[in-house]
């Protein structure tokens, strides 16, 4: 009999290898709709082995490499996806015997292969020992052996390197990423404030503590945060502090005419309306309808009124946008490097042609938007990502194109957990670690 847990996260595996569906989108999807059916340790299980396969995804193919006798573009999709849940189990959760993670999976092999499928599985699962993967960390070259400890493509590990990055530094930021990440909410202060929602959370037995931002709270051991009574009656938003950090150092203040050029979801965006009190205006802008929707669903959800929103093209030029604005946020597209531990998907799917094109975007949009910018008024630039070339190189190219604008100094209270990252009192570039994502921050002011 297989066991339905471990077949919807077989399900989602296939659909992220073969339709590209995002992991966090796909994973919520079908749990939502086998929800009548599973229990909190079943949706704890499914999500465990989904991101965790994907995370270790090479690491699992080179085990697989090492006692198959076919190779691996040869194994049927499901199979594959079987013998890395397998391997993963076997390998990296000890609570699961060797022989139930064994057991299972023939018993899907059998439903989702051919007749010598579960023969075949059965044959590798039992040579698999957790030797197999100490055993990679012998391999003398470093970037091979970073790239099969910590399953990180080799391109980005080779990017790092060029950057002039450590042997220790990059090893960390490869296993920073695999690192799960902390569940950070921010409490909306329009309707509470971070000490009153962490009295209530405790009234729920919802273990909390204090973040490193004063409007933040880390919370643990919980399910389905979205039906809390607290989520649903807008007390607080689902937000890594590192990208709660970007409202705070452009600063909006009351009155002030915003734009958000790239806002959804729209975490950003209405903390930007919290910080002015929901006073003044934030135009937020994203290319796609249905993301606009998230934006707009956020805002009504923690009473926020000041935002509006649009569906626009931040690379193509508005001429009735022109000096426009006060402040704008440009949280631009970017690789996502410095998420992949939320993400881990990202890493399969770019490659280091990507660089190239999702540079265009970037300058196009800083270029643009300076335009839209009051004389005197501030643009902050971030992206989620921890390569120079995305980051450092773009503000530079913009500066020397453009003498009207400068350089601000990234000001924080002396407290300031990230105090310590701000590079030449200019740039914030924070790797991936044990409390935030990997992110980027500058900001840049316009003479008057």
């Amino acid at each position: 009999m297989v066991d339905k847990t471990r077949e919807i996260a077989l399900k989602v595996l296939y659909k992220i290898d073969i339709e590209e569906a995002y992991s966090n989108i796909i994973l919520d999807d079908m749990l939502n709709k086998n929800r009548n059916i599973l229990e909190d340790r079943d949706i704890g299980l499914i999500s465990e082995i989904v991101y965790g396969v994907t995370t270790w995804k090479l690491t699992l193919d080179e085990i697989i490499t090492k006692y198959s006798n076919i190779k691996l573009k040869k194994i049927s999709p499901w199979i594959l996806n079987i013998l890395r849940m397998g391997i993963y189990q076997i390998i990296f959760l000890d609570k699961i015997p060797k022989s139930a993670a064994v057991n299972e999976s023939v018993n899907l092999a059998k439903r989702y292969g051919h007749r010598s499928s579960s023969n075949f599985v059965n044959a590798i699962l039992r040579k698999v020992d957790k030797i197999d993967y100490e055993k990679l960390f012998e391999i003398e070259n470093d970037v091979e052996r970073i790239s099969k400890v910590t399953s990180m493509p080799v391109w980005i590990i080779n990017e790092l390197f060029n950057e002039g990055l450590e042997n220790k530094t990059v090893e960390e930021i490869c296993k920073n990423s695999n690192k799960k990440p902390k569940l950070s909410i921010r409490a909306n202060t329009l309707k509470t404030n971070v000490e009153e929602l962490k009295n209530n959370l405790q009234e729920r037995n919802i273990d909390v503590k204090d973040g490193l931002l004063k409007d933040f709270l880390i919370i643990d051991k919980i399910k389905n945060i979205e039906n809390l009574d607290l989520f649903k009656k807008g007390m607080f938003t689902i937000q890594d502090e590192a990208a709660g950090l970007i409202p705070l150092i452009l600063n909006p203040k009351k009155g002030e005419t915003i734009l958000d050029a790239c806002s959804a979801p729209g975490g950003k965006t209405t903390y930007m309306a919290e910080i002015m009190r929901n006073q003044g205006e934030i135009e937020a802008w994203d290319i796609h309808k249905h993301r606009i929707n998230l934006v707009e669903q956020t805002a009504k959800r923690l009473g926020i009124s000041i935002i509006k929103t649009n569906v626009n093209d931040a690379t193509k030029m508005k001429q009735n946008c022109i000096e426009k604005y006060d402040k704008i946020l440009l949280d631009v597209p970017c690789l996502g490097i410095g998420v992949l531990k939320r993400k881990p998907d990202i890493k399969w799917k770019r490659n280091k042609q990507d660089i190239e094109q999702i540079n265009k975007i970037q300058k196009q949009i800083l270029e643009n938007c300076a335009k839209y910018l009051k004389k005197g008024g501030e643009i902050v630039y971030s992206t989620c990502s921890i390569l120079k070339e995305e980051n450092e190189d773009v503000i530079n190219e913009f500066l020397n194109k453009n003498s009207k604008f400068e350089l601000e100094k990234i000001q924080l209270k002396e407290e300031n957990y990230f105090k310590k990252y701000i590079k030449n009192e200019t740039f914030l570039e924070v790797y991936q670690n044990e409390e935030t994502d990997g992110f980027f921050i500058a900001k840049i002011r316009k003479s008057k």
